[in-house]
């Protein structure tokens, strides 16, 4: 692999890896300096590699770097030192205490503690989600300031805000005690789950499906599946609905990178590996009593996989979004719930019901209602696609609406 090539890849693999363990090792109250000494490993190797090539085993180079520099921080820090003098007399242990351990135990072990303390309930659900795509995901702050849409200074008020946070309730990097983590969990699967939908629904102009970021919400939620503590129903539910929405990730945009529609999808370019996971995890999802708003939603995510459009798949998504609402209401699963109401049982009850959502600042809402007119009222169907059309904040959904227009 190139260089140009293998850094971008390996510093969106490793920097999150390295600045978890550091962060753990060094505290979270030294969580930018975990930050400065990872970017300055990626500076090195750019330096190093671009002049003497790029080492037999670049990983290896990285984590060896990683750990010289923290230990050549440590061992500057006087007041860290006059700490450790105090308690420490063994030379070997104050060794021990500077040697970095980047095995992919620990690795493993480092982010899924650091997960927990990124979402600590004290912390703004959009910062969790800035923080844990900062320090869990390694993206930079222009990254994520396009991935959430905004910008660079409202990012960085995001992480400092959420970083002073966890100095001041003094949160400490590990996974709770059995007793704390089902209150802890909840906030977690929040956090996963919002991030995989800012990729899912991406309203970037530059992409229909963020795949990195669904990506990266994944990989998280395999951490929790790994440890037996967090290996809850709900957990399995969260990786199961994502493995159902990631496996029609081919067949959601056109060769144009314009987004394709459920009902104009081609099967054929689903994966099917995917989806064979999904119903794995839902499986193992039904073990125990209590049903999350995950099990529902991804049981929904279950049958858009079967792509036969009858009345009866139809009608088992509505009685789901029925239970889903009753269980948390949102306004976005009342709006998608009136889609499957029109397919199971006509498009005159489904406006009924869209109509009394009012959700009039939505495009989605408009492009439903225009959907639902067009063989009803196309004059009234015209109207809703151009309110869509205004409201519209990516230009994939805009072209899209915009051919809708032209085939009335």
């Amino acid at each position: 692999m190139q260089q140009s090539v293998l850094l971008p890849h390996l510093f969106r693999s490793e920097f999150s890896k390295i600045c978890a363990v550091l962060t753990r090792h060094l505290g979270i109250e030294q969580i930018e300096v975990a930050e400065d000494i990872t970017s300055e490993v990626f500076l090195n190797a750019l330096e190093t590699w671009s002049y003497k090539g790029t080492p037999e085993n670049p990983t290896a180079w990285l984590y060896a770097v990683a750990k010289n520099k923290a230990r050549n921080h440590l061992s500057r820090n006087k007041i860290f030192a006059s700490k450790i003098a105090n308690q420490i007399k063994a030379s070997t242990a104050n060794d021990q205490l500077l040697e970095v351990d980047l095995s992919e135990e620990n690795i493993s072990d480092s982010q899924l503690q650091m997960l927990f303390a990124i979402c600590h309930p004290s912390i703004a659900e959009d910062a969790q989600i800035s923080l844990a795509l900062r320090i869990l995901c390694g993206f930079g702050i222009d990254e994520i300031a396009n991935a959430l849409l905004t910008n660079k200074e409202v990012i960085n008020k995001r992480l400092y805000r959420a970083k002073e946070k966890l100095r001041e309730e003094n949160v400490i990097i590990g996974v709770p005690s059995p007793n704390e983590i089902s209150k802890r969990l909840e906030t977690v699967l929040t956090t996963l789950y919002l991030l995989f939908n800012e990729g899912y629904y991406s309203e970037s102009d530059e992409a229909v499906v963020r795949e990195d970021l669904c990506t990266e919400a994944i990989r998280l939620t395999y951490l929790l599946i790994e440890n037996k503590n967090t290996n809850q129903p709900a957990v399995n539910a969260l990786l199961s609905l994502m493995c159902f929405q990631a496996s029609r990730f081919p067949a959601r945009k056109n060769e144009y990178g314009e987004i394709v529609l459920y009902h104009d999808q081609n099967e054929s370019l689903w994966n099917q590996e995917l989806i064979t996971k999904g119903a794995f995890f839902l499986q193992q999802a039904s073990q125990g009593d209590h049903i999350s708003r995950y099990h529902l939603e991804a049981s929904i995510a279950y049958w858009h996989t079967i792509k036969l459009d009858t009345t009866e798949k139809w009608e088992n998504i509505l009685q789901l979004y029925n239970k889903l609402l009753m269980l948390e209401y949102s306004p976005i699963a009342a709006l998608n719930r009136t889609y499957a109401l029109s397919k199971a049982r006509g498009k005159a009850l489904a406006i009924q019901e869209a109509e009394k959502l009012q959700l009039v600042n939505n495009h989605y809402y408009h492009t439903l209602l225009g959907e639902l007119y067009s063989d009803v009222d196309r004059a009234k169907a015209k109207q809703h696609f151009q309110s869509a059309l205004a409201l519209a904040k990516s230009q994939a959904d805009r072209e899209m609406i915009a051919r809708k227009i032209s085939r009335l």
